[in-house]
């Protein structure tokens, strides 16, 4: 899969590449095809990275890691073994839990990486470290297991505020920005809204298109944030009709609830 950013003068947009892992992870590589530099986000294991980049004929500059669980950097020691120099950046609350880390990142902090900017945003909930990575000349935001395509991430060192807060900004990017997390969970996720609303027509479409991929084997992943506002229950928790299917008032209420419900599901 490839999602092309927009284009500048002279130079080829650039490529992102799903490469899945392990279970059902996705490690995201993406490559700026005028130097063939390469970032890659969040390797949970290093051969099918490594291998993803021998085809693509590019060099591994960075990575990005959006939180510390094994499943997220697990490969980054092979990576860092075969390219030597590579730069490992993570949240500056991760760095004493993760060895390898060379630049912990802060909040609002931009980095110009294979020549594009990168926006830091803290999103902590599912950890406290918590990392979303925002590329506006791309139109991506890598979300980890922060937000997910119809989904959340569970609360392991956060609270629900916290949670809602990170969705919430998560939610002030553009609409029109492509969602790229961390897991191919929608299908679940979409099948868990829809116990929650049975009738929601945008749910039942985004079910039939997610079935057809899945049976064609591509990823659901990314998917745009007009959809997910749409669609993705832990996005609506202000939303009334959703409130009054749980049977609760206010957003935290609301979230609260709909994420009880997931982890049971």
């Amino acid at each position: 899969m490839v999602a092309r950013g927009p284009r500048a003068p002279n130079l080829q947009p650039m490529l992102v590449r799903a490469v899945p892992a392990l279970t059902d992870n996705y490690i995201w590589v993406l490559v700026n095809p005028s130097t063939r530099d390469a970032l890659v986000v969040d390797p949970g294991e290093a051969a099918p990275a490594l291998a993803v980049l021998q085809d693509l004929g590019a060099t591994p500059r960075a990575v990005l890691l959006t939180h510390h669980h094994g499943d997220h950097v697990g490969g980054v020691p092979d990576l860092v073994r075969a390219h030597r120099g590579l730069e490992v950046m993570a949240s500056s609350l991760d760095r004493e839990r993760l060895s390898f880390v060379t630049r912990g990142v802060h909040d609002g902090e931009e980095l110009e990486v294979i020549g594009t900017k990168v926006r830091c945003l803290s999103v902590p909930g599912h950890t406290r470290g918590a990392v979303a990575y925002h590329l506006a000349a791309l139109g991506a935001v890598f979300t980890g297991d922060t937000l997910f395509t119809c989904g959340c991430g569970r609360l392991f060192e956060g609270t629900p505020a916290q949670m809602l807060a990170s969705l919430d900004r998560l939610a002030a990017l553009p609409r029109e920005t492509q969602v790229y997390c961390g897991h191919e969970y929608t299908e679940k996720n979409v099948r868990f809204a829809l116990t929650l609303e049975p009738e929601h027509e945008g749910l039942r479409a985004r079910l039939a298109r997610v079935q057809s991929l899945r049976r064609g084997g591509e990823p659901t992943v990314p998917a745009p944030l007009e959809l997910e506002l749409a669609t993705n229950p832990f996005l609506r928790a202000r939303d009334g009709a959703l409130q009054a299917r749980v049977g609760t008032t206010d957003a935290l209420a609301t979230f609260t609830e709909v994420r009880k419900r997931r982890n049971g599901y």
